[in-house]
C-alpha cells in the first residue's frame, strides 16, 4: 500500500455523474408532483403523454386514474405499443387546487408531451390555458368542469357532470314529487342544480331544493337531517334525496343511514363517480344505505362483457395495485381516453406524432370506436353538439341504473341521449 487514494477512471466518473443527475432529476420531478411512467425499453420511438388527478387530499381523490394510465402503458407496450411506438406516461398530482392544476399543465408543456390523457381536475381554466397556449390536446378528461366542453383543444369521451345531472333529473322525474340536491359548496358544484332541474322539468317537476355541503366534511348528519325533512314534506311517498358529493357521498350516506328509519318513504339517488359497485359491496351490499337508490352513469355496468379487455389488462399489468378499481368511473374514463389515443396515433401511420398532428387528425373528424363502451366518437366541427353551452360534448348518452339486492342493474334498457335536455339548461 502506498497510501495514495484510488482514482476513478473517466468511464466510472461518467457513470457516477449520470446516476447523480438522474437522481437529482427524479427528486425535482417528485417535488412538483410529477412521476415518470413506464416505457417498453430503450431505443424505441416514444410517445410521451401525461395523466393527472388529485391524490392524498382532504377532499376528492382519484388515484385510480394515473394508476390506470401507467398500467395501460405497460399493457400496450407489451402488445406492440402505439403502432410500434413506445408509450411513455408521466403522472401529476394536481392536489385538488388551481395552483396544483396549473403546475401540472406547465409540467406537461415543459416535458413536451403530445397530449394530456384521461385526467381529472376541478380547475378547468387553470390547466386549459397553459395547454391551449402550447397547443397540447386534452383527451378524455373526466368532465367535471364546463371548460372541458368549450375549449377547442378538449376532446371529451363522456358527457361529464352535465350529462349525469341532467340524466339524473330525467330519471327522478318519473318518480319524485320533490327532490333535494345535496352537492359540494364549490365552484364546480354551483352548476349542478340547474342541470338537475332541467331534467326534472321534462315532467313538470319543481326545481330541486339546493342544499350545499362542505366538500371535505367528515360527518354530514346535519345535511342528511335537513335533506330528509325537506324531501318528506312533499307529496306522500314521492320525496327524493340526490347526493352528488364525489367520494364524500359515502360519508353522507353513512350519516343518512342513521336517520333513514324516521323517513322510510324518501327515495335516494346519486351518480356514478359518487358511488360504484365496490362501494355498495363495502357498505353492506343488499343491506347498504344505497339499496334502492337510482344511479345515473355514463357507461355500461361494470360487469358488462364490453369491459373484458380492460379487466384483462388490469389483471395482467396492474400488479395488484389496489388504487385501480375496474368499477370506478374515473378508471373507466382513463381506459377509454387511452383507447382514443391509441387509435389516433395509429391513424397517423408512419408520420410524426406530435400535439399538432393529433389535433389535426381529431379536428378533421377521425372516428374512434371503443368496443361499444361509448358510441363512435368524432370531434370534427360538423360533429359539434347542439347542447347550447357544451359544443365539444359529442357523447351525451347516459345509463339509468338502480341498486337492487346489492347490485347495480339497468333500470332502463340501452342508453339515454340527453343532448336535447342539456340544450334547455340555463
Amino acid at each position: 500500500m502506498t497510501g495514495r487514494r484510488p482514482t476513478l477512471s473517466k468511464r466510472t466518473f461518467r457513470i457516477t455523474a449520470l446516476a447523480t443527475a438522474l437522481a437529482t432529476g427524479a427528486a425535482l420531478l417528485a417535488g412538483c408532483g410529477l412521476v415518470p411512467g413506464t416505457t417498453a425499453g430503450a431505443g424505441d420511438e416514444a410517445v410521451t403523454v401525461m395523466t393527472w388527478a388529485p391524490e392524498r387530499t382532504a377532499a376528492t381523490n382519484m388515484p385510480g386514474m394515473p394508476a390506470m394510465a401507467q398500467a395501460y402503458a405497460r399493457w400496450v407496450n407489451a402488445h406492440g405499443g402505439l403502432g410500434g411506438r413506445t408509450l411513455k406516461v408521466l403522472t401529476c398530482n394536481d392536489h385538488n387546487d388551481s395552483v396544483g392544476a396549473a403546475k401540472c399543465a406547465r409540467a406537461a408543456v415543459d416535458r413536451h408531451v403530445v397530449a394530456v390523457v384521461g385526467s381529472y381536475s376541478q380547475h378547468g381554466r387553470a390547466f386549459l390555458s397553459p395547454l391551449e397556449a402550447a397547443g397540447i390536446p386534452y383527451i378524455g378528461g373526466y368532465g367535471v368542469t364546463d371548460a372541458e366542453f368549450t375549449s377547442p383543444l378538449s376532446y371529451p369521451v363522456n358527457g361529464g357532470q352535465a350529462a349525469l345531472l341532467a340524466g339524473n333529473g330525467e330519471q327522478l322525474a318519473a318518480t319524485c314529487g320533490r327532490t333535494v340536491l345535496v352537492r359540494p359548496d364549490t365552484i364546480a358544484g354551483d352548476g349542478l342544480p340547474a342541470l338537475l332541474d332541467t331534467g326534472l322539468a321534462l315532467r313538470d317537476r319543481p326545481a330541486a331544493t339546493d342544499l350545499r355541503a362542505a366538500e371535505d366534511a367528515t360527518d354530514y348528519g346535519d345535511a342528511a337531517r335537513r335533506a330528509l325533512a325537506t324531501a318528506s314534506a312533499g307529496p306522500a311517498g314521492e320525496g327524493c334525496v340526490a347526493a352528488v358529493l364525489g367520494e364524500r357521498t359515502d360519508t353522507f350516506f353513512d350519516s343518512f343511514r342513521r336517520l333513514r328509519d324516521d323517513y322510510p318513504a324518501v327515495r335516494t339517488s346519486t351518480v356514478l363517480g359518487s358511488v360504484d359497485q365496490s362501494v355498495i359491496d363495502r357498505t353492506g351490499g343488499a343491506n347498504s344505505p344505497y339499496e334502492g337508490a337510482y344511479v345515473t352513469g355514463w357507461y355500461p355496468a361494470a360487469d358488462d362483457e364490453r369491459w373484458g379487455p380492460m379487466r384483462k389488462a388490469v389483471g395482467e399489468h396492474a400488479f395488484g395495485d389496489n388504487r385501480i378499481d375496474p368499477a370506478d368511473a374515473g378508471v373507466q374514463t382513463t381506459w377509454i381516453a387511452y383507447t382514443v389515443l391509441k387509435q389516433a396515433v395509429e391513424g397517423l401511420g408512419d408520420g410524426e406524432v406530435s400535439a399538432r398532428a393529433l389535433r389535426i387528425a381529431l379536428d378533421k373528424g377521425a372516428e374512434v370506436t371503443t368496443g361499444g363502451l361509448t358510441p363512435p366518437l368524432r370531434w370534427g366541427y360538423d360533429h359539434m353538439s347542439a347542447a347550447g353551452d357544451y359544443p365539444r360534448l359529442v357523447n351525451a348518452r347516459v345509463t339509468f341504473q338502480k341498486v337492487t339486492r346489492g347490485h347495480l342493474v339497468a333500470s332502463r334498457e340501452g342508453q339515454v341521449d340527453v343532448t336535447d335536455t342539456l340544450a334547455k339548461a340555463p
